[in-house]
């Protein structure tokens, strides 16, 4: 009964997690700014307190003989009447130009656009604007014009693709304003063949609070039952007189992982603004991704009877080494971006070419390795599983007592085996997911986030595959000694005995460590 309440629990937390994050739409305020070096004296805000003037286009700007270098686009972040909140966590914008042909001022090939940018936050609409940053970004225009290019055209627009423009790590305050201006130098060349700019739109991204709520929930339920069972998985190995083998080393090493992705720290965001949370999230990830992958290599090898020395991690530098060298790959590229944009939120690695050529590589390489990765693991679970098949050959000879208790053993081994392959693939297919889209699955007549309902459930999966882990891999302190090897074993006792294959017993190794591992005797 407590079991299926469980259930149901976790399957509406899946169900009615809130999507994950939420898109808002802005359009740009022309604002005039006629003032000398007034990029760095003055914040032109599009309404509230203190608002700019405006002009409704260009053709205004004109008639009234007001230069490019004096036009200001003001966005104020949030919409009108709304406040941010630190619940939303990150902010990330994109850009969207609406440019307009003209015979005379056509959009050259390769156009690039020079933003003069600036962002400032305040916590009260009467307060004065403070700066966060400032940068002169370039952007490299990728449009398409779907007609001739005749005087008949002239106003049509072109079809331009979505510019990268800002991502913060926090979101502590509760107003934000953006003013980007488009400097026009015809002597250098800035700004120059760029078409007409009718307008400027942002799209902002932000987590949603109810789903940030929901996370920090189950992050908080989860830390102490993982670091609980930790505890105590350990504590069970150091009674042993022996020294830890080394799937039980890596097992408390995948448990230590676990705890250190689990800790919610996060909670310390909604009162500080700490812009690095999300490198910092990124590398916890990171380093469990790296934990997780590598344990699985070992501990199917472990499990494998060939005549290689196993219990040495030395033995497995061929498949752990690529491992990680491109979790260090992917530390570098992360780096590269967000490590930037703490000091430059307006960074990115998307705006050249070859920046956007090496994260499209990274994360297609990612993705295929990511597969071959899982088909090499499906092989070592299927020379797993054809090893223990020969040793059940055996199994007839026993007495049905042992029979009983081999078989019950190895049905549960095979099962965590199973699990541990279903782990694996829902994690390849969850990562690949998040890289390529945000979209959402159709059920019924529920809709499922597919962000949402993928990210609490997969980070559910890995703590329940953890904590399994470790309760039953912890070593067993129950002596079954040679009466009962002859058959006094009785059906409940080996029923009662954990799940474990390696040496778990004080005086040597288990009965399922001889059958699953080289000591096995036919």
């Amino acid at each position: 009964m407590l079991r299926n309440g469980t259930k149901c629990l976790v399957f509406n937390i899946f169900l009615s997690a809130p999507s994950p994050t939420t898109a808002v739409a802005y359009t740009s305020v022309k604002c005039i700014d006629v003032r000398k070096n007034h990029h760095k004296t003055k914040w032109l805000t599009p309404w509230g307190p203190n608002y700019c003037e405006k002009i409704k286009d260009f053709n205004e700007a004109v008639s009234r003989q007001i230069e490019a270098n004096d036009i200001v686009f003001a966005v104020h972040i949030p919409l009108p009447n709304k406040e941010m909140s630190p619940w939303f966590q990150f902010m990330l914008f994109i850009m969207q130009l609406d440019i307009a042909f003209k015979m005379d001022n056509d959009l050259k090939e390769n156009a690039e656009i020079t933003l003069d940018v600036s962002l400032a936050y305040r916590d009260d609409m009467f307060d004065d604007w403070e700066e966060i940053a400032h940068a002169i970004e370039l952007r490299k225009l990728k449009c398409t014009f779907g007609s001739p290019k005749t005087l008949e055209s002239e106003g049509r627009h072109y079809d331009c693709d979505f510019l990268p423009f800002m991502e913060i790590g926090s979101v502590a305050h509760k107003y934000y304003l953006i003013n980007i201006r488009l400097p026009v130098n015809e002597r250098k060349g800035i700004n120059v063949g760029i078409g007409e700019i009718k307008d400027i739109r942002l799209v902002g991204i932000h987590q949603n609070g109810g789903f940030t709520k929901v996370w920090f929930a189950m992050k908080t339920f989860l830390t102490p039952s993982i670091l609980i069972i930790m505890v105590w998985y350990w504590r069970r190995i150091t009674l042993m007189t022996r020294a830890p083998v080394l799937l039980e080393k890596v097992i408390f090493a995948l448990g230590i992982s676990m705890t250190f992705i689990n800790i919610p720290v996060e909670w310390f965001s909604i009162g500080f603004d700490w812009t690095w949370m999300l490198l910092f999230g990124d590398i916890r990830q990171g380093i469990f991704y790296a934990m997780l992958l590598s344990f699985w290599i070992i501990f199917c090898g472990e499990h494998m009877m060939d005549q290689n020395e196993r219990n040495h991690l030395s033995g497995y530098w061929k498949q752990v080494g690529p491992i990680a060298v491109g979790s260090f790959c992917l530390f570098i590229f992360d780096m590269c971006e967000r490590g930037v944009q703490l000091k430059n939120p307006f960074y990115s690695i998307w705006t050249t070419e070859v920046g956007t050529e090496l994260a499209m590589a990274f994360i297609i390489v990612a993705g295929i390795c990511l597969c071959l990765y899982f088909l090499f693991l499906c092989f070592m679970v299927f020379q797993v599983f054809r090893n223990i098949s020969g040793k059940q050959s055996s199994l007839p000879a026993m007495s049905k007592a042992r029979r009983l208790h081999y078989e019950g053993l190895i049905f549960r081994f095979k099962f965590l085996m199973l699990i541990t392959l279903a782990c694996a693939a829902m994690t390849v297919i969850f990562f690949i997911v998040s890289q390529v889209t945000e979209g959402h699955w159709k059920w019924g007549d529920i809709t499922i986030q597919v962000n949402s309902a993928f990210f609490t459930g997969i980070y559910g999966m890995w703590n329940l595959y953890v904590f399994a882990l470790m309760f039953l891999y912890a070593p067993s302190h129950k002596n079954y000694g040679e009466d009962q090897s002859n058959g006094d074993l009785g059906v409940n006792s080996g029923e009662e005995l954990q799940l474990t294959t390696t040496i778990t017993h004080v005086d040597g190794p288990t009965e399922v460590y001889k059958l699953t591992r080289k000591e096995a005797q036919e």
